[in-house]
């Protein structure tokens, strides 16, 4: 987005590109097994949000509405639309009577003592791992508070031809203005002076340029310096670097099983349910893949699983064998079925362990008690020569989705 932005106004810009895709966290697959266009990264576009709508239009790409009931699966009972969580009411109200930020597992701890309140604080840290994909001993809960208070109720879509279709419209138009696009071309040092960068990629390659813009994943920024796409600062750039390592960056595995039918809308699932699951779009459990969800309205034998926050972080290192078994094993509790009959059942999976990807590290930002300070550093270029981008760098009721993204590389490529 901001080397389209930038284009546009007729600078010569340059997208150096670690991976061997364009896109980083939106991955759109077309194997011939799957369902078209399966989404192993970013899927929705979260209600009305103005810039991915008006991009979506420039380029003349279609979506369509994603919507369906929403289904509880809770010790062998389904239940449609569960009512609110008892203390629910008094978690608002003393939410909104906190005076001084802290994090979402000390709040809890402080004002929610005692043995009734275990299911309310079990519910509220799965809502955070599971939306969020945050840790909640970090999370803040201001941020908890103001996301509670401007839930976007409007409808959700999805990009009929996969949201890698956006990225290849962003990347036509940068080529189009004279810019240029290489993959496979890891950053891993830069020597910078007021006014000047010279960038090295790991092959030895390198690009003289008047201003830099780092857009990498917040993932990149807190990996250890031996990590697959670490970059070298000459001279470092301390400030910044500690005000990267203040804010929150998710963990998330989704999970894509593509079986031979639609067993989920079957006889043996509706007598099972009490009622048929054929408009099911997301169904939330306890289970070790807790949140499942369909290509409502469109009736497809696409399953997606999401397990975030910690439990996908312990998770990291797991192959993929196992996050699929696990993945089976919860799906065979919630619909009474063994696991070896759904496996028998499967064309086609794919795990998506983003917290174990090189060059990302996990899913995206959350806000912790420092958000706020660390992103005024981080919004102020270095000596106008660096600059910060990506979706970590929104403040706002959109975070943490493309919009996101998107915003942030606008805004970073007009300041320019």
């Amino acid at each position: 987005m901001a080397a389209y932005t930038l284009s546009k106004a007729g600078k010569k810009v340059t997208v150096l590109e670690a991976c061997n895709r364009t896109g980083g966290r939106i991955r759109t697959i077309n194997d011939a097994s799957f369902f078209n266009h399966a989404e192993l990264g970013a899927e929705f576009v979260h209600g009305n949000l103005p810039l991915s709508l008006e991009l979506l239009d420039k380029a003349g790409l279609a979506y369509h509405a994603a919507e369906g009931q929403i289904w509880h699966y809770s010790n062998g009972t389904f239940k449609q639309d569960a009512a609110m969580v008892e203390g629910w009411d008094l978690l608002i109200k003393k939410l909104h009577a906190l005076k001084e930020d802290m994090s979402l597992d000390d709040f809890l701890e402080a004002h929610f003592v005692g043995e009734q309140f275990d299911g309310l604080k079990e519910s509220v840290r799965h809502y955070a791992a599971g939306y969020d994909t945050a840790d909640p001993k970090k999370l803040s809960a201001f941020a908890m508070r103001n996301e509670w208070e401007n839930e976007d109720d409007s409808a959700q879509h999805r990009i009929n031809d996969g949201y890698c279709s956006l990225i290849s419209f962003l990347c036509a138009e940068i080529k189009q203005n004279g810019g240029a696009i290489y993959l496979n071309a890891p950053v891993n040092r830069i020597k910078w002076q007021p006014g000047n960068a010279v960038v090295s990629t790991a092959d030895g390659d390198t690009y003289e340029a008047a201003k830099v813009i780092f857009a990498i994943p917040l993932g990149v920024w807190q990996a250890s310096p031996k990590a697959k796409g670490y970059i070298k600062i000459e001279p470092p750039v301390k400030e910044q670097h500690e005000a990267l390592q203040q804010l929150g960056f998710g963990a998330i595995i989704k999970v894509l099983l593509q079986f031979d039918d639609i067993f989920w809308e079957d006889a043996t699932t509706e007598e099972l349910a009490g009622k048929g699951l054929k408009d099911m779009m997301f169904l939330f459990s306890d289970e070790a893949v807790p949140t499942w969800w369909t290509q409502s309205p469109e009736h497809s034998p696409l399953l997606t699983g999401w397990l975030g926050g910690p439990e996908a972080a312990r998770r990291a290192g797991y192959s993929h064998q196992e996050i699929l078994q696990e993945s089976l094993q919860s799906l065979a509790h919630i619909f009474n079925r063994s696991p070896e009959a759904l496996k028998d059942k499967l064309v086609a999976w794919h795990v998506a362990n983003w917290t174990a990807e090189p060059y990302i590290y996990g899913s995206y930002a959350y806000d912790t008690v420092h958000t706020t300070k660390a992103l005024e550093m981080l919004r102020k270029p270095v000596e106008d020569t660096l600059y910060f981008a990506g979706e970590f760098m929104y403040q706002g009721a959109s975070m943490g989705t493309v919009e996101a993204a998107l915003v942030s590389g606008r805004e970073v490529a007009e300041r320019i």
